[in-house]
């Protein structure tokens, strides 16, 4: 199991962060990440394997000064 923002969901052998997202119907675009506290780039999305037990957040970017 992860946690991805408020839910608990399944963490299949394999899970990519990109897969995660699309499963969730989140428009990848439209948010940043992070895994465990860590901002993920959308270039690593793909290529960024989920484990158990790992937390999963999404968030609106903010721009400005």
């Amino acid at each position: 199991m992860l946690h991805f923002n408020d839910l608990t969901l399944p963490c299949p052998p394999g899970l990519t962060l990109a897969a995660l997202l699309s499963a969730q119907h989140v428009i990848a675009e439209k948010v940043a990440t992070a895994v465990n506290g860590k901002f993920i780039p959308r270039t690593q999305r793909e290529t960024t394997l989920l484990n158990p037990g790992d937390t999963v957040l999404t968030f609106q970017a903010i721009v400005g000064g």
